[in-house]
């Protein structure tokens, strides 16, 4: 009945726009191919390869609709709630189901629910002390998101304070041999990485710098889910209480409490030194909170309200690339060209020239998206070539507009 609620959630809105960081994994998986995905694409990319080439063999077999391609997470999530089931009962079962911020991150084309999933199926194998699967879960975690590292530290402090040396021993073997494989590309992924640190003018944006807001929405979110809403003084008293809640009732001693706060621990203070303290990164913890709380039926009730929330209003779901699509009736538009995927994925045959080169025709198609991040201020760059805008209309979080060569 549990999973089968989770299902039910899961597809409301499934079909919804995909968003930037989904078009990306999309494009990368059916474009490139499975050697292409590692030499080529992960290079310049933040993950390690994993999700990609998994990816990849779904859509060769389900398609590269939103739907088709959100459904391996959508299976990677139910799976999740099965492992906490047979883990931890049925409780938390119920709270991981309706939790708002993993029911959202349930229907995304990104890595986040499967490294979820791997990393329960190793603790589950943890608390039945098969450590050579524990080993392996955790280096398939690995290969599928980098910060799965900060819950393999917070195990081994666990184990090395029970003086369980060589099992810490034996469940760093897989991690370890993750590494060894990927250690070349990693190496020109941190390199990429400092780069781009140094040009793009706002890069810790996306990676998420260590300070106070981004501290204080891992609660939040954690809590109340990825929306947010009007009157913002009800949405702050809303979320911020029942995060205050939920976080208080995992401040126990026992080994899931121990290790979701060890988890965050060491995740913020790496954070300090390199930027990754965005709250979803921190996903696949939620698991674990949800086993620390084990019975709430305020919760509970706090995690289907914002649940509902999220589910009953398109306003709250992703940037709406599908419908703006619909809209352009140009061979090119002109944008920050590396924000290009969600254009390329809904209309293969528009050209996406960058806002920051040469333009040309009498009438163009611009699309402001990700100029924060590079510093572009776009109405700038086309007045001073003579152009004024003509006509702006407003999607989801997004907005296409017409400017025309002036001839004052």
């Amino acid at each position: 009945m549990i999973l089968l609620l989770a299902l039910s959630l899961r597809l409301v809105g499934l079909n919804q726009s995909l968003w930037l960081d989904e078009a990306i994994s999309v494009n990368v998986a059916n474009n490139y191919a499975y050697s292409e995905i590692v030499s080529e694409f992960s290079k310049s990319d933040f993950h390690p390869p994993l999700y990609y080439l998994t990816l990849k063999s779904w859509i060769s077999i389900f398609g590269k609709s939103e739907v088709g391609v959100r459904m391996l997470s959508v299976l990677f999530s139910l799976g999740s709630i099965w492992m906490i089931f047979l883990i931890a009962g049925k409780w938390p079962a119920l709270l991981l189901a309706t939790n708002p911020l993993f029911l959202y991150y349930s229907q995304e084309a990104r890595m986040y629910s499967m490294v979820s999933f791997l990393l329960i199926v190793a603790i589950y194998f943890l608390k039945k002390e098969r450590w050579f699967w524990v080993s392996i879960f955790l280096g398939l975690s690995f290969a599928t998101f980098y910060g799965s590292v900060f819950l393999m530290v917070a195990l081994a402090i666990y184990l090395l304070s029970k003086k369980k040396y060589k099992e810490v021993a034996i469940i760093s073997m897989g991690p370890l041999l993750t590494l060894g494989i990927l250690s070349p590309l990693l190496k020109l992924q941190i390199a990429n990485s400092r780069e781009m640190l140094l040009v793009v003018s706002n890069w810790d944006l996306v990676l998420g710098k260590a300070n106070i807001k981004n501290l204080l929405l891992i609660p939040m979110k954690f809590a109340g889910g990825r929306i947010s809403f009007q009157p913002k003084i009800l949405y702050y008293l809303s979320s911020g209480l029942l995060a205050v809640y939920v976080f208080a009732k995992t401040i126990k001693k026992s080994f899931y409490s121990f290790i979701f706060w060890m988890s965050l621990g060491v995740g913020i203070l790496f954070s300090m030194f390199t930027p990754m303290m965005q709250y979803f990164r921190f996903l696949y913890l939620i698991p674990i909170m949800v086993m620390s709380i084990k019975k709430d039926r305020l919760i509970l009730a706090g995690f289907c309200v914002f649940s509902l929330l999220y589910l009953s209003s398109s306003t709250f779901y992703r940037e709406d690339w599908k419908s703006l699509s619909k809209e352009i009736d140009k061979e090119e538009v002109y944008m920050v060209s590396s924000f290009y995927d969600p254009v390329s994925y809904y209309t293969n045959e528009v050209a996406v020239k960058d806002i920051r080169g040469e333009v040309e025709g009498e009438e163009i198609i611009a699309i402001p998206y990700g100029e924060e991040i590079h510093g572009v201020d776009h109405e700038k760059i086309l007045q001073e070539k003579g152009y004024k805008m003509s006509e702006k209309k407003s999607f989801r979080e997004l907005e296409l507009e017409r400017w025309v060569l002036s001839l004052e």
